[in-house]
């Protein structure tokens, strides 16, 4: 559709009124259906028309009808701190990388605990809540004749339930930390004997790193404490060997 600049005292004909005029105008339809039956033979390329039914602006590429798309000033989106993602054309996503994000106790409004005590969980693995519910699950019923005690055996109650001699052993694996203890129950009926092994134990008026220790009769019971590093006291009722 071309552009036509009238001069004064130009005739205007009907050719000129379509061509200038009406297809160069926005036109406004009912309904697509509506605007190809008005435009049906005359449909030039550049046509714009508006769609009530739908509140939609299109022009006419030459082959069909397009929507006129407001594409706006971004040109990019880019990924800043602790996102990934963005783009530079079409439909672009930001993802938020988790490990990346720090949020300072300050500001979280509903939590009245300090920096420092949020920090007593940092670390923790497991659910601080299950272990508080199920207290139980540091009681161990043990039915070999032989045991390494282990860190991880801190704070448990072990009942050793063998018919046959058990021997307990602690030694520098043990590394308990001060003030932690292991509970010992002879239940079975064989004799319960905790051996010292390049760790100190004392009880019974002896200090040991090799020597051992035997347990009272059945259903005796002895705590090991740890005092200091790789030594421990053994509490209860127990004779040196």
């Amino acid at each position: 559709m071309p552009f036509k600049d009238f001069a004064a005292g130009d005739i205007l004909t009907a050719a000129q009124v379509d061509s200038f005029l009406m297809r160069q105008a926005v036109m406004t339809f009912d309904d697509s259906a509506d605007r190809d039956t008005e435009l049906s033979g005359v449909l030039t390329e550049g046509m714009v028309a508006y769609l009530k039914d739908t509140d939609t602006l299109q022009y006419y590429s030459g082959a069909a009808w397009e929507g006129v798309t407001n594409p706006g000033d971004i040109t990019s989106v880019v990924a800043g701190t602790a996102l990934t993602g963005g783009g530079t054309t079409g439909d672009v996503t930001l993802n938020v990388d988790l490990s990346a994000v720090t949020i300072p106790a300050s500001q979280i409004s509903d939590v009245t605990a300090t920096a420092t005590e949020l920090n007593f969980s940092d670390g923790v693995t497991s659910s601080i809540q299950t272990q508080i519910d199920n207290p139980l699950a540091s009681f161990i019923t043990d039915a070999t004749t032989a045991r390494t005690l282990a860190t991880t055996d801190s704070g448990k109650t072990i009942r050793f339930t063998s018919s046959s001699a058990t021997v307990v052993t602690v030694d520098a694996s043990t590394d308990l930390a001060v003030g932690a203890r292991v509970d010992i129950i002879a239940d079975g009926s064989g004799a319960v004997t905790v051996a010292a092994s390049s760790a100190t134990v004392a009880a019974d008026e002896v200090s040991t790193t090799s020597g051992s220790f035997t347990i009272g009769a059945r259903y005796s019971a002895a705590t090991l404490l740890c005092v200091a590093t790789d030594e421990y006291r053994l509490i209860g009722n127990v004779e040196a060997v």
